[in-house]
């Protein structure tokens, strides 16, 4: 067990889980720049006060995970004992962000080099700068949790007790999200890519735009972030990591999108 001191930078879309009822994968980056990720992470089952931020620096301890043996990979041991420490704003053009994630972190341009890491179990996170972004790409998922699923995570709330804690009155899973949302685009080598992005923001975004709009509205609202603002005016760049399930079986493509890093556009021209 080891004490880390880490700055979230992912939160992905919660999943529902027989186990934890909810569950959300995090991941960050250590001082020196190195990734790591935290899972199982019941994010929305937290004490309030222990619910970090993204940008974030928390102090936890720390074991590697058993099971998940991706090299990033580790396990909060208690959860109750995260301490939430400060927040990096985005300040002078993101200039504190820029100096972990565009600084520190190591950075790849080329798709076959991180895959080919990925098959090695070198690396499962990355940093990823695409040469020029093609599109953003919108379909049809289920629209509903599987019922099975979904009443394993209902009875586990149940078995937990959740609702003596006052903090926990109004838990509700997350609703699944109908779409699935995918940048195409290309690398340093012209190699074409598309990659789901599952981050929390873009679930959320989608989420609050409904509320508002119809649902073509709503979509066209997201596409609208995705494409007019973070491609065109900011300075894109995608986190990027493999799902378990892919890591292990050596998929040809095994990573998603698990995030986005847009500071504001400083040097470089736009990706479209």
């Amino acid at each position: 067990m080891a004490k880390e001191r880490i700055l979230i930078a992912v939160k992905t879309y919660p999943v529902i889980s027989g186990q934890y009822a909810e569950l959300s994968c995090t991941a960050g980056f250590r001082k020196d720049g190195s990734w790591i990720r935290l899972y199982p992470i019941p994010f929305r089952r937290l004490k309030r006060d222990k619910r970090y931020r993204k940008y974030q620096w928390i102090e936890a301890d720390i074991v590697k995970a058993r099971r998940d043996t991706r090299p990033e990979s580790y396990r909060v041991t208690n959860a109750d004992d995260i301490k939430i420490l400060e927040k990096i704003d985005t300040s002078r053009a993101w200039e504190e962000r820029r100096k972990i994630v565009l600084g520190k972190a190591k950075l790849y341009t080329n798709k076959k080099e991180i895959v080919d890491l990925a098959h090695k179990n070198k690396i499962s996170l990355a940093v990823f700068k695409p040469t020029k972004i093609i599109d953003f790409a919108i379909e049809d998922a289920e629209p509903e949790w599987p019922p099975d699923k979904l009443r394993a995570a209902l009875e586990s709330l149940k078995q937990r007790n959740l609702f003596e804690d006052e903090d926990m009155e109004e838990f509700k899973i997350m609703p699944k999200i109908p779409k699935k949302f995918s940048y195409i685009f290309e690398d340093d080598v012209g190699k074409k890519s598309k990659l789901m992005i599952e981050d929390w923001e873009i679930g959320q975004l989608y989420l609050n735009c409904l509320k508002k709009y119809n649902a073509k509205e709503a979509i066209e609202k997201v596409r609208t972030k995705y494409i007019d603002d973070f491609v065109c005016t900011k300075d894109l760049h995608l986190f990027l990591g493999t799902t378990w399930e892919w890591h292990r079986r050596r998929a040809p493509n095994p990573y998603v999108i698990i995030g986005t890093f847009h500071p504001p556009f400083t040097k470089q021209p736009p990706l479209l």
